[in-house]
């Protein structure tokens, strides 16, 4: 039983003490794990005194969120000022477009009515920002002009291949599976994470597992896009790479440290070459930087620190660094920059490149014909060591990573080794980090994918060194999140897309739809009590799938590759892989009943079974169906494997075929067909009513 002060500091501080767990029945936080969860928060609860402490400074950290400097507000509708403002207050307002006007705050302590966007109101000494929002996201009819009924493909980009891409899937690849993709009839090209990563760090490559989910992985640039290929084609020849690149390209696998090796040599080779690159490039440049600001400059700032850590056998986690090094605007952080100000140029340039090379993709999506073009992929969280957790420590919870309860999938549990956002950290700052964010994974992007979106409304969070079974679920202000998604949603003509798999919170779902926030329904999780809903009663408030990269490939399912593999690396004993094999026979079994249903398909032959289901989510009422590249090809490997870390290939797989002409073969272009026609059934069904 937790003792009533105990529980009230918990309540102050957002956790829930009790919740249902996967299996839908209720479970409770015992007292031990509170404790540890509590002083992870920086809220030590050890005995009576501490929690009364920690209970007053919980309540005054809240005072101060609810004060915070943005308002977040109904566009178009009165604004409610009279906590903050008297009556007749009179106030100077600038609206997101410029334009400036003299206001004043009425009788009811109201402002008019304003457009949607960020604007600025000042009075007197105070000033806060209001964020003026839509109802909700934009939905795919109004990004489309009234189609409801589209599909893309979901692709791996470090997978993919061209000619000369020395070993690691580029932005020139991806341009040329867009165009290919286009032609075929689709509208979106969903991507994996392409968050920065860790430059002196080529180990950790995980793209859930970012440095930076404000800023891009430079690796996956191809700088020929933005500089020319006379340019890369000279530093290469300089530096003697092309053996070393063309034998990187020739591997199965990609090895991430040599990769990274070779094409921070190019880049720095082609940073150096720079000063003589016509002066539009450079005047370009100069204003990406000037753009970037601050957080642009503490990115390139932790770079060149951890890197200079790490050579001197320091650690590269900058909580362990001298104190004066901890702070990104220390005077000793202040005087690095300045002496290392070219090391600083490089990092700057590396991430101008990958960002100007991303929006010729997405112009090339555009330009083809996409209607929505590339949909991002936002990781739930950062590495607490990296360049975000450096910059935004107010914002961050430093002691807890991010993981999930015990589920159906993962009996023990999940620690993923992120770090969450403080709720009231974000608050006090205004959103600041979590609306950066969202604008630099929509800048080159017509949609975007939120991992575990779940998040938004809760997170499991789990103290440093206790496993994942002794978390505990920390709240979240979901309704400001939502309403801020929408905004940029409306600012950048954006779809946004929920991945809401796993235990998902009783109503979250139908409160996503309300924001016309697509959810995910996946072929593999629809089954229920030994049958699969026909296409017409799957949900039109969520996308449809295959599959996803956590997930065995359609193939792999079928054959039970993925039981295998659990099996072989220890994660499940041979008794469990024996009963999870019989379950599996009798999905199978399932899923074919369900498509001879439909007249889909006839025998029970694999690759006709993987025909037939595509074209099944085709049928279905979903306004957007994608399909994964494993699929539609017919692989059996999956990406990623949750769990066993570098015993299974986890983010190294790459395709033989290039992207240029993997749709062509024969098996994806009969695949792609039978969607296409599917969906356009679909839409005219639409239309007539």
């Amino acid at each position: 039983m937790i003792p009533a002060a105990l529980r009230e500091l918990a309540r102050e501080a957002g956790i829930s003490c009790d919740w249902t767990d996967a299996h839908g029945q209720p479970a409770s936080l015992g007292e031990a794990a509170l404790r540890a969860v509590l002083a992870g928060l920086g809220l030590p609860a050890r005995d009576p005194e501490q929690i009364d402490d920690s209970l007053r400074r919980a309540r005054q950290i809240s005072k101060e969120a609810e004060n915070g400097p943005l308002l977040i507000c109904d566009a178009e509708q009165p604004i409610d000022l009279q906590c903050r403002l008297v009556a007749g207050s009179h106030c100077d307002l600038t609206l997101e477009d410029g334009q400036q006007r003299q206001v004043q705050i009425d009788a009811r302590g109201r402002l008019p009515a304003l457009p949607c966007g960020y604007h600025q109101l000042r009075c007197g000494e105070r000033h806060w920002t209001l964020a003026c929002t839509p109802r909700a996201a934009l939905s795919v009819p109004e990004l489309t002009d009234g189609r409801q009924h589209i599909w893309g493909i979901a692709a791996q980009v470090y997978s993919l291949r061209r000619p000369g891409d020395g070993g690691l899937g580029d932005t020139a690849a991806l341009a040329d599976l867009a165009g290919v993709a286009a032609d075929k009839g689709a509208d979106a090209l969903a991507i994996s994470p392409l968050h920065a990563m860790f430059s002196a760090r080529p180990e950790q490559y995980s793209p859930y597992s970012p440095s930076s989910r404000s800023l891009f992985n430079i690796l996956h640039a191809a700088p020929a896009q933005v500089l020319g290929s006379k340019a890369v084609e000279q530093a290469i020849s300089q530096l003697g790479l092309q053996d070393e690149q063309d034998e990187l390209e020739q591997l199965e696998l990609i090895d991430w440290p040599a990769v990274s090796a070779l094409r921070l040599r190019l880049l720095r080779q082609l940073h150096a070459d720079f000063a003589k690159a016509s002066p539009g490039l450079q005047e370009d440049f100069a204003e990406f930087r000037r753009a970037g600001g601050q957080r642009l400059e503490y990115h390139c700032r932790h770079e060149a620190l951890q890197q200079q850590a790490l050579e001197q056998g320091r650690s590269g986690d900058w909580r362990a660094w001298p104190e004066p090094l901890r702070d990104p605007a220390s005077p000793q952080v202040e005087a690095f920059a300045r002496e290392q100000a070219a090391e600083l140029e490089f990092h700057a340039f590396c991430q101008w490149l990958i960002d100007r090379c991303l929006a010729r993709v997405q112009s090339r999506c555009r330009e083809a014909g996409m209607a929505i073009g590339l949909i991002a992929d936002m990781a739930i969280g950062a590495d607490i060591s990296g360049s975000f957790g450096w910059a935004h420590q107010t914002e961050l919870l430093s002691q807890v990573s991010i993981g999930a309860p015990p589920d159906l999938l993962n009996r023990d549990g999940q620690n993923w080794g992120v770090a969450a956002f403080s709720p009231l950290g974000l608050k006090r700052s205004g959103y600041r980090a979590f609306i950066d964010m969202l604008r630099a994974n929509l800048q080159h992007a017509g949609g975007m994918r939120i991992d575990h979106i779940m998040g938004l409304q809760r997170l499991w969070i789990i103290p440093e060194g206790a496993s994942a079974q002794d978390g505990a679920y920390l709240n979240y202000p979901l309704e400001d999140f939502l309403r801020l998604l929408a905004l940029e949603s409306w600012r950048h003509r954006a779809l946004i897309i929920g991945e809401d798999l796993g235990t998902v919170p009783e109503g979250l779902q139908d409160t996503l739809a309300s924001h016309n926030i697509l959810g995910m329904r996946v072929l593999l999780f629809e089954q229920q009590d030994g049958e699969l809903p026909a296409p017409e009663q799957w949900s039109n408030a969520a996308l449809a799938t295959t599959t996803t990269h956590d997930l065995p490939t359609l193939a792999g399912w079928q054959s039970g590759r993925d039981i295998a593999w659990r099996e072989h690396l220890g994660q499940s004993s041979a008794e469990q892989a024996a009963a999870d094999r019989q379950q599996r026979t009798e999905e199978v079994h399932v899923l074919h009943q369900a498509l001879q249903r439909q007249g889909l398909t006839q025998g029970k032959d694999p690759q006709a079974q993987l025909d037939a289901s595509i074209q099944f989510l085709g049928c279905t009422p979903a306004p957007l169906v994608l399909v994964p590249l494993e699929d539609l090809l017919g692989a059996t490997e999956q990406p990623n494997l949750p769990g066993p870390g570098d015993a299974h290939p986890n983010w190294r797989r790459r395709w033989s075929q290039n992207a240029a002409q993997m749709l062509d073969a024969a098996p994806a272009k009969r695949r792609l067909q039978r969607l296409h026609e599917a969906r356009l059934t679909r839409e005219r069904k639409n239309l007539d009513g």
